[in-house]
């Protein structure tokens, strides 16, 4: 899946982490979420997946952008 595919919830840039434009928050058309930020350590993820810290305010400019 393309970014370009993606709907941005959050941010103002190129989607370019280490670009000030981290983290963000993005929705599929079919309706999930897909989050970009740092990468955490704060456990090992099953293989296959990964984590991503991203602050409260990313989340809840998400939410707004929902209209929820």
């Amino acid at each position: 899946m393309a970014r370009e595919e993606l709907t941005r919830l959050t941010g103002n840039g190129n989607g370019e982490c280490g670009q000030d434009d981290c983290p963000n928050v993005y929705r599929t058309a079919s309706g999930s979420f897909v989050v970009q930020g740092d990468v955490s350590q704060a456990f090992q993820p099953p293989e296959g997946e990964g984590l991503v810290e991203i602050p409260e305010e990313t989340l809840r400019e998400a939410i707004r952008a929902l209209g929820w």
